[in-house]
This record gives C-alpha cells, structure tokens and sequence, in this order.
C-alpha cells in the first residue's frame, strides 16, 4: 500500500467548493477535541443552527455506542458530527436520522473511492466484513417533541491498522483493530481525499434530510442494504443475549429477531454477531 497523505483541513478549505445550501455551511472544526458530538451538543443548546458541521482531525475522547471508545490516528479519519433541528419529526421516527446518514455516508464512500460497503445493524458500515465506519446519534426533547439531534459519524479514511505500533501511541496498549476495524486506503490500496469524502457526505445528507422532510423515510433502502438481514444472529442488547433470525427492522429502526420459540423479539439496540453453525 502506498504511504497515506494527510489533507489539511480548516473551515475554509471545509467550505471552499462545498455543494450544500445549509448542510455544513457553518463549520466548527478542532486539530484535536474531546468527542466532536460532545462539543456540537453545547452548540446546539447555544443555538447553533440546522446543519452546522464539528469536525476534528483527533478526538482525545471520541465514542461509540454503549459508551465504547473510537480509535483513529490523528488525521487519517472523518470524525464529524452534524445539528438536526427536525421538530416536525416524531420522536419514535428519530432513528431514521441515523439511517440518512448511514446510507448518504456509504454513498460518499462509492462516489468517492469505488467501494461498496455494507450497512450493519444498528449503525455500523462494514467493508470485507470489518467496521469502516459508526454512526452515533443523540436526542434532545423540547416536551413531546424533538428539540435538536445530533448525528456523529467515525469513518476509517487512510488508517492502517495493521500497524499495531501507532495504533498503540493513539489509543493505548493492546487494541485489537487489525482484525476488525479497516480504513478506505486498506481496502483500496490507496489514499482517499477526506475532503471530498467530506463534501459527498454533506451533500447526500442534505438531500436525504430533504426527502425524509417531505415524507420519503429511507426505511426501506436502509433495510435492503442491511448485511445483518435473513442471518442466524446472536445480539447482545441491554436487557440480555437474544438468538434467532434476523428477520427485519421496522421505521423505527428496531430490529425484529425470529427466536427459537417461534416469538418474534423487537430489539432497538445491541450487538450483532453472526451465530457460529455447528
């Protein structure tokens, strides 16, 4: 693999040729911060507007779901957070922000580097079966209705986590990503422009959140990409391990689980892993 580049950002090379009406248009970006969706949560409560965009080449505290920790070397990722201000959206129906964002991130993804990735239930995005990207979105209620929801997105750009070494500098002794986590450049044997990654995800937002406002939810083409669809699964949710077959996801995004006793189980979060045959 050739040697990986690092783009320089700052909020006018962010904004320099962007293709969006808001999405992005007002852009806080960091060399380093502690968790992009962190900083973008007190944004909001300030009155940040719709579409302002957090980005940071390093996050010291960046997460995942259920609180897990997200490993990048510094400069080699798109980690970014984007404001949502969606209170005509119910609050029942706030995953398919996650899901918009899932699927204008794939895109980008192939528009940009030719590849096709999967989609993992919950919120994950999969190349050669490894994490190439998460998703992380947090909610915010005015009453009854949504006040403001930010959506955070980690995608593995020009990492090389085969080198266990700077990955140890980065996250601390004894990650374990080689066999599981891959990066664009790994998988294309190449570096991969962040900077028009980043202009292709904005723009396919902006016109997925378009479509979900005028009705359109992405539902049914965010289940039809699902990898996790039609296999035997063991998920890890909060309230215990659950067996079966991964028969679907409703437009709230729960994933409804076949079980061994013929009940079909609706889970609206955990860990997927596909049950080993014997």
């Amino acid at each position: 693999m050739p040697d990986l580049f690092e783009e320089a950002f700052s909020s006018d090379t962010i904004l320099a040729g962007l293709p969006t009406r808001f999405v992005g248009r007002t852009v806080y970006y960091w060399p380093a911060v502690g968790s992009t969706n962190d900083e973008l949560k007190r944004l909001a409560e300030a009155g940040a507007p719709e579409g302002t965009l957090a980005l940071a080449d390093e996050q010291t505290a960046g997460r995942g779901r259920l609180g897990r920790t997200w490993v990048a070397p510094a400069g080699s990722g798109l980690l970014m957070s984007l404001l949502f201000r969606p209170a005509w959206l119910a609050p029942a129906q706030a995953q398919q922000l996650t899901m918009l964002c899932a699927l204008a991130a794939a895109d980008a993804v192939t528009k940009i580097s030719g590849l096709q990735p999967g989609l993992k239930w919950p919120n994950d995005l999969l190349l050669d079966g490894k994490k190439l990207a998460g998703v992380l979105t947090e909610l915010s209620f005015a009453g009854d209705r949504l006040a403001w929801a930010v959506v955070g997105v980690g995608l593995n750009v020009n990492a090389d986590f085969a080198d266990q070494p700077a990955l140890a500098r980065a996250s601390g002794p004894g990650p374990d990503l080689a066999g599981t986590a891959i990066s664009l450049a790994m998988a294309a044997g190449r570096p991969v422009s962040r900077l028009r990654l980043l202009h292709a995800y904005l723009a396919g937002v902006e016109t997925r959140y378009a479509m979900l406002r005028s009705g359109q939810s992405p539902h049914r083409e965010w289940a039809a990409r699902l990898a996790t669809l039609g296999q035997a699964v063991v998920v890890d949710a909060p309230d215990g391990v659950y067996q079966g077959i991964a028969e679907g996801v409703d437009e709230a995004g729960a994933l409804l689980l076949y079980q061994p006793s013929g009940e079909i189980a609706r889970i609206l979060a955990g860990d997927v892993t596909l049950k080993r045959q014997t």
